[in-house]
């Protein structure tokens, strides 16, 4: 299951080869059922996720009792709450798995030491983080920017994956619709 994550790490950083064995030895590999929480509300993040087969979501429940997605990961992608983790704190969010997937986990302690060992992990994590900063940040510009309906266009056309894979109610949670919105939104635009 650590190839996956070598393979990922290569591919933003130099990574050599005798490398890979000490790093891989930071994670615990783990399987999560679809539906499946990781982690609940009022509970410290105690892990930071990378997603080798799969896909995960951040989520929180607001007032009304609906389930809000803020995040999805799918294969290759990192997933915690940051604040939480970093923190060790409790969290306001649950991390649930979406499909049957599986993880490769590090907690604070061990990132901490692998980060300490192989001091070039820092840059592969800072452009991660970035990447996905960035990606929040073009999420919210779209909320402002666009109709719910081109909102939803643009993201089926940027991530054919994730609407393809992902069961409508999440979506539709994810980019603040109802699912009955997003149906209708998708009629519409069958051709």
């Amino acid at each position: 299951m650590t190839e996956a994550l070598i393979n990922h790490i290569s591919r933003y950083i130099s990574l050599p080869e005798h490398d890979a064995g000490a790093i891989s030895g930071y994670f615990t590999p783990l399987s999560f059922r679809k539906k499946e929480n990781l982690m609940a509300a009022g509970q410290v993040c105690r892990n930071h996720y990378f997603v080798v087969k799969g896909c995960l979501r951040l989520f929180f429940i607001d007032e009304k009792g609906s389930e809000q997605t803020i995040q999805f990961a799918l294969e290759n992608w990192w997933l915690a709450d940051y604040t939480s983790f970093s923190n060790q704190k409790t969290s306001a969010f649950y991390i649930q798995a979406v499909e049957n997937s599986a993880v490769l986990a590090i907690d604070v302690h061990k990132q901490e030491q692998l980060l300490a060992q192989f001091p070039a992990l820092e840059r592969y994590f800072r452009i991660i983080h970035q990447r996905a900063h960035a990606a929040a940040q073009y999420r919210q510009q779209y909320t402002h920017d666009m109709t719910r309906e081109e909102m939803y266009l643009h993201f089926a056309q940027s991530y054919p994956d994730f609407v393809q894979r992902v069961p409508q109610y999440l979506l539709a949670s994810f980019l603040g619709f109802t699912p009955e919105y997003l149906s209708e939104i998708r009629s519409r635009n069958r051709t």
